[in-house]
């Protein structure tokens, strides 16, 4: 076996079969655990559990801080080593192994003393190294030396239960060395231990003789914790230190158990585990205590509505220079409210903006802040209600209250339908608490604050009437359309910012885009300018405005959409039959564009646009416009057969008949005379049918003057009809030059022109 691999010093191996569970003697070679490293479970019986101990080479012998022992003793430890694993029965050869590490004095050496004499006598309570003393003696000593004086005690009751199960209780053998005989059986000591002659002499006496249930092995016990370390030393001990190991005997077994390394982390883990689960719970209580209590109440908080400092002026507003003048008196007001007091008038408390989308309304109350030069309180309707109740009459406070800090203010509302909606009994309680409690804020403060609230909706039938009587809302401010000045204004100030040709007229295009509101106008110069610059254009030209104005109006072209040639021309023939109609009928809206490529929903479009404003509609206009309606239908029906007729012309004839309808309950264009059904829920089944009748006479007569004079005008529809698909879009020009016969540019030709005239002042510029 090979020892130490330094000193080279090697012997040969022996292995014997046990009688004890030993596989080999490499399992209980100590020398063997020093040449690598070797984990052996020490099964000590006085702990609840193994412990591990790690023996090697540098754990007995390589330690720094201790002296290394000499060749000599390191080839005798393994000689005697050697010699005991080949006759473990000869307690003669362990006592001499245990003695030569005993000798050297290391921790080491006395660990391999406990692991070996724990593995051979626990394993093999026959085993003649139990009934030794000295053996004993040794392995208390060692367990002193390890400074595990707490487990003598339980050595000694594993022991004494080894020996009463080997059946012999009593016996307790000293050791004879043979070294002819493997086998040689110890002395029984416990007898000697009995004999009085036995005892040595220099042994102390105590004052009382020691208990007779005093066990050989307590003896020893107590021989070796006194400091008494011969092993032939078998005399009566203390008094004191039987008395305690006597009185020790049906306790509990004190235990020590040493932690591993790193044993606390699992401990510290769970410990701030509940630690934050514990936390978490106590501020949930706590703030749900508070928030019941109201001892928060009185905190200082962070309101959500900052006033913002408008930047818009009345000279940024077109189109409504009425709107734009009653808005002055509150103007005046916020830059002196005590100037209206003097006589003892009040400005209203409340101005409310109504009229389509798009129009400026809340771009006025900007103008309003920034010509006052006040703060500018804004809000949506919708940024009050939430999902928890309450939450909306607690924003209108904060925000009525975060403005009279600021005074003079001005408190904006968008879309103030969302919240001021009329209130039913139907409606649960806290749906009504906002809009309670903005008619509270409202009439609850002085017009001498100097707080201004103002208001927009598009829907002002749906606004509860509290909210708008005089006192909350007493002021009401149309916003309509803007007319063709208005119109000129608002392009005017849009194209400023776009580089525009001279042909693009604001004048022109205000004409042509009646019913455009402030926000189209400008989405329209915003589209014109990205499609000219998307076809590398120098400049926005007047083509380009009408372009962005089609789309608009049309919607965007599909121009990638496959349409059969058979269908197409169908389509050709449907918008023929409109613009024949719109021309050549009296009362009608004036044709602008048509166009058979696919525009949005539609596979064709007719587009007409008034020349003036159109403030109010005749019945001979009302009838002129179903006429256009049913152009397409009846268009269709002559040049296919009443059998080929499409259901392209479905959206045609709901209009024809919405109109038609309005006509006959709303306008009194029949004769049922003037009288406006608007609920035919309380009408009467004969005056239904009457008014069902009334409107399918009117499109009738609609459907046959059409068919009358589309009967006229074949070759005209059918050259119109070829013309849409070979050129897919004409103008009011383009289509009276083909209705004569007359010959039209192509596409090359005008993209030829078009390129010429934008190369000219290139060419022609000289430095």
């Amino acid at each position: 076996m090979q020892f130490w691999s330094s000193l080279r010093v090697s012997t040969r191996q022996a292995c014997i079969p046990h009688p004890f569970p030993l596989p080999s003697c490499r399992t209980i070679s100590t020398l063997n655990s020093l040449r690598t490293t070797h984990r052996i479970t020490t099964l000590h019986p006085f702990f609840a559990r193994p412990s591990n101990r790690f023996l090697s080479l540098g754990s007995i012998f390589g330690s720094t801080a201790s002296k290394l022992p000499s060749p000599t003793v390191v080839a005798n430890i393994t000689r005697l080593e050697a010699e005991a694993n080949v006759y473990p029965h000869d307690v003669s050869k362990q006592l001499a192994l245990f003695q030569a590490l005993i000798n050297t004095e290391l921790k080491s050496s006395y660990d391999v003393i406990i692991s070996r004499w724990e593995k051979m006598c626990q394993f093999d309570p026959a085993s003649p190294l139990l009934h030794s003393s000295e053996a004993f003696q040794m392995y208390l000593t060692s367990l002193v030396k390890t400074e595990q004086e707490g487990a003598v005690p339980a050595a000694v009751k594993k022991r004494e239960l080894l020996l009463a199960s080997s059946g012999t209780p009593a016996a307790d053998s000293s050791p004879q060395v043979n070294e002819n005989t493997a086998d040689s059986q110890p002395a029984n000591l416990e007898t000697e231990a009995t004999s009085p002659q036995q005892q040595p002499e220099s042994s102390p006496q105590p004052a009382q003789q020691p208990s007779s249930s005093v066990t050989p092995s307590q003896k020893i016990a107590e021989d070796v914790l006194a400091g008494q370390h011969s092993p032939r030393v078998v005399g009566n001990a203390n008094s004191d230190f039987a008395a305690a190991l006597e009185a020790s005997q049906g306790k509990p077994i004190q235990v020590t158990i040493v932690e591993n390394k790193g044993s606390w982390v699992p401990r510290l883990l769970r410990f701030l585990a509940i630690l934050l689960v514990s936390a978490f719970f106590f501020l949930v209580i706590l703030s749900v205590f508070f928030e019941n209590t109201g001892l928060m109440k009185n905190a200082p908080r962070q309101s959500q509505f900052e006033p913002t400092e408008a930047d818009v002026r009345f000279s940024d507003v077109h189109g409504i220079d009425e709107v734009k003048d009653e808005l002055q008196d509150v103007v005046a007001f916020l830059k002196d409210p005590t100037s209206f007091a003097t006589l003892g008038g009040k400005l209203p408390k409340g101005v409310l903006l109504t009229g389509p989308p798009g129009t400026g309304k809340t771009m006025l109350a900007r103008a309003v802040a920034g010509e006052a030069g006040v703060p500018f309180f804004f809000a949506s309707g919708s940024d009050f209600e939430e999902m928890f109740v309450g939450v909306g009459a607690k924003r209108v406070r904060e925000l009525f209250a975060a403005a009279r800090k600021k005074q003079p203010a001005i408190i904006f509302i968008d879309e103030l339908d969302a919240v001021g909606g009329k209130r039913s009994s139907r409606d649960q309680q806290y749906m009504k608490q906002t809009l309670n409690q903005l008619l509270v804020e409202m009439d609850g403060f002085q017009q001498s604050e100097g707080v201004i609230v103002m208001a927009a909706t598009n829907f002002p039938e749906s606004l509860d009437q509290a909210l708008v009587r005089p006192g909350r809302f007493d002021r009401h401010i149309a916003v309509p359309l803007p007319d063709v000045r208005g119109r000129v204004q608002i392009l005017q100030h849009h194209m400023k910012n776009v580089t525009t040709s001279s042909d693009a007229d604001p004048k022109v295009l205000a004409r042509g885009t009646s019913g455009f509101s402030g926000a189209d106008l400008h989405n329209m110069v915003n589209q014109a300018a990205v499609q000219a610059a998307k076809e590398r254009a120098n400049e926005v030209t007047l083509r380009h405005f009408e372009w962005a104005r089609d789309r608009i109006l049309m919607g965007a072209e599909r121009k990638s959409a496959y349409i059969d040639p058979k269908a197409k021309l169908a389509t050709a023939y449907h918008e023929g039959g409109h613009t024949l109609v719109a021309l050549y009928t009296e009362g009608a809206m004036p044709l602008h564009k048509v166009t058979c490529v696919p525009r949005g929903h539609a596979l064709g479009y007719t587009s007409m646009l008034p020349e003036d404003d159109r403030f109010s509609v005749s019945y001979k206009e009302y009838l002129a416009g179903i006429d256009v309606s049913m152009g397409g239908r009846i268009a269709e029906e002559l040049v296919y057969g009443p059998d080929a007729v499409t259901s392209g012309a479905s959206s045609d004839i709901r209009s024809a008949t919405k109109t038609a309808r309005a006509m006959v309950k709303f306008w009194g264009f029949s004769k049922l005379g003037p009288v406006c059904y608007d609920d035919t829920a309380d009408l009467s089944p004969r005056r239904k049918d009457e008014i069902e009748e009334e409107v399918t006479k009117i499109l009738k007569a609609s459907e046959a003057r059409a068919t009358a004079l589309l009967k006229s005008k074949m070759d005209e529809l059918h050259r119109l009809a070829h013309a849409l698909v070979e050129h897919e879009t004409l103008d009011k020009d383009e289509v009276n030059k083909v209705i004569k016969g007359e010959a039209i540019q192509s596409v090359g030709e005008v993209l030829e022109e078009e390129l010429s005239s934008s190369s000219k002042p290139t060419s022609t510029t000289e430095p």
